[in-house]
């Protein structure tokens, strides 16, 4: 009997309420349109006939947004940076999501203290080689803003630092005007060809609602001259920033990612993009964000749309509800990462940060890992064929038996993947003889290890960064 895989999915759309949300996407991008702010921007807007423009309006039809999706790419592979092949999202992606680690936060949460201070370079250094040692993180994306270097010069340093820390693909967050091409030459100057096998991929989002502001469209246009893969999203609170129904936040979301892509194939037809959002739900007590069910349902919600558009997709990670890694983020960290795993989730790029990603913390991104892991066993689901049902066993057991000792447990209990060790089971006696030590006590202690075991530091680290920081003092001159 050929074996057959039993495993959990979740599906919230049926084909015809994909093309609804499509059409009332559609319908906002044709009649209510789009604010374009730039003037390089909005010329290559004129370039299609199929735009309507007045004054900085841009209006676009079915027909041009139609195309766009048949033009962009449906898979994109991406590489780690010593060219090995990392991971593919999109057609060809199978089941499995990634995850990473960000997001320009502007604190470091000691794990130990709980304490929060301003995010440094060594920080920036530190925390990019504890997700590369954690194999449930597949990706880095830009962790936090340091503070130690000239303001003007910290998305060179964050880059430069990621990159000499991680053989793992990075996502780049530019958040200084007009650097993001100094950042591709840096780069380029300690890498060599960074378009050949993609390892960097720059991350840009619009401003919501309905406005595709000067910043975002120029680093689009670097992005796509150099010939790397673009991240394109979008943030919203509904409520706020985006409609209070879920399906009005969808279906505007969903037309601002329209927009994007139509803009990145007029700039270059087939550029590689990948779109997703960052649904939220708006505080009107803290005038914050936070997530909800409806903030999970809608980042389910559009993988799907980008998967019936056959587009890669990049969703949301759960990390915004909490102090640190305690339980309200724990909550969030379950109910994302799960769901992502069990939909159609590409990947998610920014885990780690707490108080809506202002403070990074180690200690999340460590639960967090435990948590991916569980996730994807789960999701993984089990096989069902002759050889795991094991009739044979079952028969010597036979009734009142037992299977502690069976070849099957026995060569179970050496896998890894059947174990969780991230909390120690202690019964009561254990519990009340070890003080009754709290479960977020084993995190912080297990962290701590982490933080102090010897890291795996790229042999060329120390090289890259000499002749990085050669090119940023240069650039200075």
């Amino acid at each position: 009997m050929a074996p057959s895989n039993v495993r959990p999915r979740l599906h919230l759309l049926s084909p015809e309420q994909m093309n609804q949300v499509h059409r009332y996407s559609v319908e906002i991008l044709e009649k209510t349109g789009i604010r374009v702010e730039s003037d390089t921007a909005r010329r290559i807007f004129s370039k299609s006939g199929a735009v309507r423009i007045k004054n900085d309006m841009i209006y676009i039809s079915a027909e041009l947004i139609n195309h766009a999706i048949k033009t962009a790419p449906s898979d994109i592979e991406i590489f780690k940076r010593n060219g090995e092949p990392a991971f593919r999202l999109g057609k060809k992606q199978g089941n499995e999501t990634y995850f990473g680690i960000g997001v320009t936060n502007i604190y470091y949460q000691d794990p130990e203290s709980n304490r929060l201070e301003l995010f440094t370079r060594k920080h920036m250094q530190h925390s990019t080689r504890m997700g590369d040692i954690l194999d449930n993180y597949d990706m880095i994306s830009t962790i936090g803003i340091p503070s130690d270097v000239p303001v003007e010069l910290s998305d060179l340093y964050s880059t430069l630092d990621m990159y000499a820390n991680t053989e793992k693909p990075l996502v780049l967050l530019i958040s200084g005007e007009n650097k993001i091409n100094y950042v591709f030459e840096m780069l380029s100057s300690v890498h060599g060809n960074i378009s050949a096998r993609p390892f960097c991929i720059p991350y840009v989002n619009l401003i919501t609602p309905l406005v595709l502001n000067a910043s975002t469209t120029d680093k689009m246009i670097s992005a796509i001259n150099y010939d790397l893969p673009l991240m394109f999203s979008n943030y919203s609170m509904y409520g706020g920033t985006s409609p209070a129904t879920p399906g009005g936040t969808l279906a505007l979301l969903n037309a601002e990612l329209m927009a994007g892509l139509v803009f990145s194939q007029l700039v270059r037809e087939g550029s590689k993009i990948i779109l997703g959002s960052l649904p939220a739900a708006f505080n009107m007590s803290t005038m914050g964000s936070y997530y909800t069910p409806y903030s999970y349902l809608l980042n389910l919600a559009c993988a799907e749309m980008m998967h019936f558009y056959e587009i890669p997709h990049c969703g949301t990670s759960g990390s915004n509800n909490g102090r640190g890694a305690d339980l309200p983020a724990s909550e969030n960290l379950w109910i994302n990462h799960l769901s992502s795993c069990l939909g159609k989730v590409g990947c998610a790029p920014f885990v780690g940060g707490t108080f809506e990603s202002m403070a990074f913390s180690p200690a999340m991104v460590v639960l967090s890992s435990h948590i991916i892991g569980e996730a994807r066993k789960f999701a993984g689901g089990f096989t069902l064929d002759d050889e795991c049902v094991n009739l044979d066993e079952i028969k010597k057991a036979g009734p009142g038996g037992n299977y502690f000792t069976s070849g099957q447990t026995l060569g179970l209990l050496q896998d890894k993947t059947y174990r969780t060790e991230l909390w120690k089971t202690l019964n009561v006696e254990g519990w009340k003889r070890q003080n009754m030590p709290k479960a977020e006590d084993e995190l912080i202690e297990l962290t701590m290890q982490i933080c102090k075991m010897p890291q795996k530091i790229p042999q060329d680290s120390l090289d890259i960064t000499v002749r990085g920081e050669a090119f940023i003092k240069g650039m200075q001159k």
